[in-house]
């Protein structure tokens, strides 16, 4: 039977090595030590060169190859190598790849010595002058370098299941639905057959036989099984299965492959996207692969809870993987999550030459091959994100799709209107929306074909960029931005849907960003902790409460004392506000402008007067009449005169006959008391008649760290394990000190290590930092605290 061997630990590493002394014993000996998944260059979070992890490095891994090896073909895999790569085995040349975001496999049978140690070593060049994509020109994000995802070894008997694509035929309601296996064989022989047997992903019960069996005549077959009555995968319900197929030789198994996938139909259609028969508007985010300090080098835990994000704290139903095929670690957990994919070929903008253009042909043909198995992928991106029309360039890549997956569509990402559509999907970078005008383009205007699928593959990011640090009113106008989209794309229609850009910051070259080697494009920073824009998705989803606002109250930032609009963003049935615990007004979703959103955000608009009306006995009139006056008393106050004359000069006092005491109460109740006792606003998020959430704004009387890990078990599996850990500055009520940059402390012990500096700087009030096993079991716990050493620090207990 096959055997999967994990080969990511004890490889060594060289920054740099001469050519012709590559394979000498002395020249590892003071490499250094590495597991994979690891990067050439540990970078700063910000203000770097991109050129410090632009080099040509090395690997070497000692293989010992036991002698029940002996007759098998062995199969060296390397899920991602960044950029150019060539392996050498024994000094040998066994095989090369042209691409830092696709698999390769090397079979090394011939190059190794069975009952020996043979030395593998692996040249990395991660130099941007290459001609491959996506380089040629600039790009908009770092590309990074070295043997990022994992690496493994495959041990088969000389016939071996080399693939097995799985077509699912899905009847109405998963009725009497099918299975057709292409399946793949290397070195096909006399006497071998295909068996195949069914179960329930995740269930007890053992696999089940299905009924066909295939003799094997040729390297390829194709087996059609009924499998009766499936639960369909959907974006609530991503029920799965897994499908084995066994390779018999003489009554005897030889080898064993399992797939797992799910029973869908997704398909765009002209007024949108359908699965499953059901009308579904795609709301999504795109999602670089990067980290900071470490660029793409990631473990499967990392990758895993980027899905987590985007599903359950942002409420998303889809992602883009810009703008490149990502780690099937990410993509599995799309898949068990029902968060649906558009994955592209690696680009950006730019076209090369023939050779350029070869070589994303050829990785057109790697990401299907190596990704249509994927249930949560919906969508094969086959053009070079932005680039101009190339037709008889695009003709081949759409060609290479149909052929290799003819259960899927075609999409390609453009940044202009009417191009030439050679795809299934017309998918457009809509950035037309600037604050005040409609959210989105009308299909009519950018399609050259309004009989085809359209999808908006981006929007906001350039148009609006925003630190998580910057002053409120622009935090505020870059949530909008995002709602206004959001809401537009929902009532447009024949848009299937759209993505925004993007999930998270992320590091890119001197040609954008901010001049820090930093996009500040996404609704969250770095670290994944949400800037207000993230609230606007995050309402989306049901199962966690969320009941955020859009200011800190704090009049004083704000132009002319004017706090401006604010926002409530809830997905609750409504809101109640007090202030200084009065009852204030009670806000339901009906309430918000953005009426095609399930829960959009909802401007706190006349609580001042509604309150007078209601508290006070007020007539209308009357109430908008002393809310006027109560505000101008209040703005008055700031510039030197006080309330208590101006109420007594031009207000309340002289016009409605009110007594002083009265009317300076009145003041205090619903404006606040400068100098006096503190303004506290409390919000409580309601649902089925109880009190989710709460939040209450105040001036802060003092500050802590506060960090969440996300996971405090950490586990060493195909290779070390990474643990997030998100960092706020925040007041005694848990809000972000927005304004908090001030500089942290991280400390680990036990067998863990922190990933990156030692002390970091606060963005926003809010940062981060990782840990990473060491391969050694215990328990370990990390200490951050203030640098001033006036705050108690915070302890995270972890266990390996």
């Amino acid at each position: 039977m096959a055997e999967r061997i994990y080969i990511n630990n004890d490889w060594k590493y060289l920054d740099s090595f001469k050519d012709n002394e590559l394979f000498e014993t002395a020249t590892w000996r003071d490499a250094a030590d590495v597991r994979i998944p690891h990067t050439v260059k540990e970078v700063p979070f910000h203000y770097f060169d991109e050129k410090e992890y632009q080099k040509i490095a090395a690997y070497q891994k000692i293989l010992s190859c036991p002698k029940e090896w002996e007759g098998k073909r062995i199969l060296l895999t390397f899920d991602g190598v960044a950029h150019d790569s060539k392996v050498f085995v024994n000094g040998k040349c066994a095989g090369a790849h042209h691409c830092g975001y696709t698999a390769f496999t090397v079979d090394i049978t011939d190059y190794i010595n069975i009952g020996n140690d043979n030395e593998i070593v692996v040249v990395v060049d991660s130099n941007e002058t290459l001609n491959i994509p996506p380089f040629g020109f600039v790009i908009d994000y770092m590309t990074y370098g070295g043997i990022y995802r994992d690496v493994y070894i495959d041990v088969k008997e000389q016939s071996y299941i080399k693939d097995v694509f799985v077509k699912t035929r899905v009847a109405r309601e998963g009725k009497q639905s099918a299975t057709d296996c292409q399946i793949t064989i290397a070195n096909p022989g006399k006497n071998i057959s295909i068996r195949q047997y069914i179960k329930k992903y995740g269930a007890t019960e053992e696999y089940i036989k299905l009924d066909k069996e295939y003799d094997v005549q040729d390297e390829m077959l194709e087996a059609s099984q009924n499998t009766g009555k499936v639960e369909l995968w959907d974006i609530d319900n991503p029920n799965l299965y897994i499908i084995k197929t066994e390779l018999i030789r003489d009554g005897k198994c030889i080898d064993e492959k399992e797939i797992r996938f799910g029973y869908r139909k997704a398909v765009f259609h002209a007024d949108g996207f359908y699965l499953n028969g059901k009308k579904l508007k795609i709301r999504g985010l795109n999602r670089h692969q990067s980290y900071a300090y470490v660029g793409y080098a990631m473990p499967k835990s990392m990758q895993e809870l980027d899905a987590d994000i985007l599903k359950k704290e942002l409420g998303l139903n889809a992602v883009r993987t810009s703008h490149y095929p990502q780690s099937h670690h990410f993509i599995d957990r799309c898949d068990e999550l029902g968060l649906l994919v558009f994955t592209e070929i690696p680009g950006w903008q730019h076209i090369g030459d023939e050779q350029w253009k070869n070589q994303a042909v050829e990785n057109t043909r790697d990401m299907i091959l190596q990704y249509r198995n994927h249930t949560s992928i919906v969508l094969w991106g086959v053009r070079i994100n932005e680039s101009v029309d190339d037709d008889e360039f695009y003709l081949r890549t759409n060609a290479v799709a149909h052929e290799l997956d003819p259960t899927r569509q075609t999409g390609g990402v453009r940044c202009y209107k009417k191009g030439s559509l050679l795809e299934d999907v017309y998918t457009y970078n809509d950035f037309s929306h600037t604050g005040n005008n409609e959210g989105c383009e009308k299909k009519m205007a950018v399609s050259p074909d309004n009989n085809k699928p359209y999808l908006v593959s981006e929007y906001n990011g350039h148009m609006y960029p925003c630190k998580a640090y910057d002053w409120e009113e622009h935090r505020r106008e870059h949530a909008m931005r995002h709602a206004n989209v959001l809401d537009s794309v929902a009532k447009t229609p024949g848009i299937a849907g759209s993505f925004g850009w993007c999930m998270f910051d992320y590091n890119t070259h001197k040609d954008f960003g901010s001049g820090d080697r930093i996009c500040y494009h996404g609704v969250m920073d770095m670290f994944r902790n949400p800037k207000m824009a993230a609230y606007v998705y995050a309402c989306q989803q049901e199962e966690s409460p969320v009941l955020e606002l859009s200011s800190s109250m704090d009049i004083g930032e704000h132009p002319g004392s004017n706090r401006g609009d604010i926002y409530i963003f809830t997905n609750a049935e409504s809101v109640k506000m007090y202030k200084n615990d009065t009852f204030i007004k009670e806000y339901t979703a009906s309430d918000s402008k953005y009426k095609n959103l399930q829960h959009g955000p909802i401007r706190i608009n006349d609580y001042i007067g509604s309150a007078l009306e209601e508290n006070e006995n007020m007539s209308h009139s009357q109430a908008e009449a002393v809310k006027e006056l109560l505000n101008e008393a209040a703005r008055s106050g700031l510039y030197g005169l006080s309330k208590q004359m101006y109420l007594k000069a031009a207000g309340l006092v002289v016009r409605y006959h009110m007594k002083m005491t009265d009317a300076v109460e009145l003041y205090n109740k619903y404006i606040g008391d400068w100098g006096g006792t503190s303004t506290a606003y409390r919000f409580e998020a309601i649902r089925n008649g109880e009190v989710v959430k709460e939040l209450v704004i105040k001036p802060m009387s003092s500050w802590s760290i506060n960090a969440a890990i996300d996971h405090d078990v950490l586990k060493e599996q195909e290779s070390y394990d990474v643990a997030a850990i998100r960092i706020n500055a925040v007041d005694e009520n848990n809000n972000i000190l927005h304004f908090f940059n001030d500089p942290v402390e991280i400390a680990a012990t036990g067998p863990i290590e922190i990933i990156g500096p030692k002390v970091v700087s606060l963005q926003g009030g809010m940062g981060g930092t990782y840990i990473k096993t060491t391969g050694e079991a215990g328990e370990g716990s990390v200490v951050i605290k203030g640098m001033n050493g006036m705050h108690k620090s915070i302890q995270i207990k972890v266990e390996v």
